[in-house]
């Protein structure tokens, strides 16, 4: 049924306006075609974007991020306020918010879930919230949040999504011993502070997603969010599956199109083609630990990673595989990622360089090695291709492995992997958190890959306390150049989020920080 807003009606009446601007209709489920399943529905224990892109919609954080991803809104709470020194944040919660459930949200589930977000060793994201010291409760509607330090990233830390906020007397009732079993009990049946929660998950194939009755945010009709019934998430890893459903209307939206598809989506009468701005990177990750399944890792060697970024010609492969739409990476983090450095095109095409390097290495006859690629990828699988063709040239030898994304996801958390194509989006408008999963190896090895530098540990763990914006830019400056010319990474190309849509979806927004945000998504009849 459509619905119009009256105070708008009334002012579009006044100013001689369309009342059919201010219309949206509410009602209806959207179906939408995903390349992957999600793995595990809790925002602490995770790390995973088939999970946080799911979250995003199940809990809300007591900030949110603006749409263009690089500033702060009001969520769950709705005012807050940094101390002079730095050291407390003191935020003041929405009036009546509850759970899906019909509970109120209290500042003591705040305490507990910031409490657990931030607990040491609580899954790979609690250094996004490590500055916690203590997090207390005043009245029934004020939070106090205590740092050990100062630290420049805290507002959009309370944005990310391991800060979701949960009902802490439910998951403590939840089966289970420790924090992951409850966690996993939990999961199963969460109870949502977000737009959206969970009604059902045939795992590996359909999740469904109806709206939390007990959501705080309006609509522009003047009545509460979301507009959907529903989300449907149908799990369909094959693109051109994807693209046949959605041509055929079974699908209102699809993520993930394949670049060679873009330009015949965007001329097709019945959709709308999307190219949301992003801070996306793609790129392959290497496993240089000296020994892998008991044999020498010649990937160990930093003249043979250079040798193997060399002999790749990055500007054939974009127009390959993206067909122009993606620019060739400058750092490992992506341009629009505050503190960025570097305006050139890293390791540019230099076959005879990439020879020498491999001489200089030993390695001049090569050697053979594989590439876990996710299995009816298009775009993957075009990168290998391009991959294996290119690296033959210095006597590599690549076998391409096509997997799901299950088995690849633990393949590299375990570091048993020996190369993947990898996609990294920010979820925070800062370079802490790439910089974190990718360089320091603190956290997860960067990138699981067994890759340390003592120099860029330290000066991430200076730039985490850092308020001085000039300096912490000179250190991420460092980092970058330290990385960029070591790491265990080959960097490719950045890119928009393709994401194609039935043309009667309207509202629906990818922000840059991966976000998919349907709570404002609406369905034209």
């Amino acid at each position: 049924m459509k619905t119009i807003a009256k105070a708008a009606f009334a002012a579009a009446l006044l100013l001689g306006t369309s009342a059919s601007v201010y219309a949206v209709e509410r009602g209806g489920t959207m179906t939408y075609g995903r390349y992957a399943d999600s793995l595990f529905l809790d925002p602490v224990l995770n790390d995973a974007n088939v999970d946080i892109w799911i979250l995003s919609n199940i809990y809300d954080t007591l900030l949110l991020p603006t749409d263009d991803g690089k500033g702060v809104q009001a969520g769950l709470a709705s005012a807050w306020k940094v101390a002079d020194d730095g050291l407390s944040v003191t935020l003041t919660l929405r009036d009546g918010i509850k759970f899906s459930d019909g509970s109120p949200i209290t500042p003591a589930d705040v305490v507990w879930s910031l409490k657990r977000a931030a607990k040491a060793d609580n899954g790979i994201w609690s250094f996004i919230v490590g500055s916690i010291q203590d997090v207390t409760a005043e009245g029934d509607k004020t939070v106090i949040v205590k740092l050990k330090n100062t630290d420049p990233t805290i507002l959009s830390a309370l944005t990310v999504f391991n800060t979701g906020i949960m009902p802490s007397k439910a998951f403590e009732a939840a089966a289970g011993a420790t924090d992951a079993e409850k966690a996993k009990a939990f999961g199963e049946h969460p109870i949502s502070s977000g737009p959206f929660v969970l009604q059902s998950w045939d795992r590996g194939s359909t999740m469904k997603l109806v709206r939390n009755p007990n959501y705080w945010g309006q609509g522009e009709d003047g009545k509460p969010l979301p507009y959907l019934d529903g989300i449907t998430f149908e799990v369909i890893p094959d693109d051109a599956t994807r693209i046949l459903k959605l041509n055929s209307g079974e699908l209102d939206g699809a993520e993930f199109i394949p670049y060679s598809r873009v330009d015949e989506l965007k001329s097709a009468g019945n959709l709308d083609m999307k190219l949301f701005p992003s801070t996306r990177v793609e790129g392959i990750t290497l496993n240089v630990r000296p020994q892998l399944g008991g044999k020498d890792n010649p990937l160990a060697n930093p003249k043979v990673r250079q040798a193997m970024n060399y002999a790749l010609n990055k500007d054939a492969i974009i127009q390959i595989v993206t067909h122009g739409v993606g620019s060739p990476l400058t750092s490992y983090m992506s341009s629009a990622t505050p503190l960025h450095s570097g305006d050139k095109p890293l390791f540019p095409y230099d076959l005879e360089k990439a020879k020498g390097l491999m001489k200089e290495a030993g390695l001049e006859n090569g050697f053979s090695t594989s590439v876990l690629v996710l299995a009816g990828n298009q775009d993957e699988i075009g990168i290998a291709t391009a991959l294996q063709q290119m690296w033959g040239q210095i006597g590599i030898k690549l076998e391409l492995q096509q997997v799901d994304n299950a088995s690849r996801t633990q393949q590299y958390r375990d570091g048993t992997f020996t190369m993947r194509e990898s996609a990294w989006t920010d979820d925070i408008a800062d370079p802490s958190e790439i910089t974190s999963y990718f360089v320091y190896s603190p956290t997860i090895g960067a990138l699981h890959t067994g890759w340390k530098n003592d120099e860029a540990d330290k000066l991430f763990e200076a730039s985490q306390k850092e308020m001085d914006t000039t300096k912490r830019a000179a250190d991420y400056a460092r980092i970058q150049e330290i990385y960029n010319a070591d790491g265990p990474f080959v960097p490719l190309y950045e890119t928009p989020y393709p994401v194609a849509l039935s043309k009667k979806v309207n509202g629906f927004l990818q922000i840059p920080l991966g976000n998919n945000i349907f709570s404002k998504t609406w369905l034209a009849k």
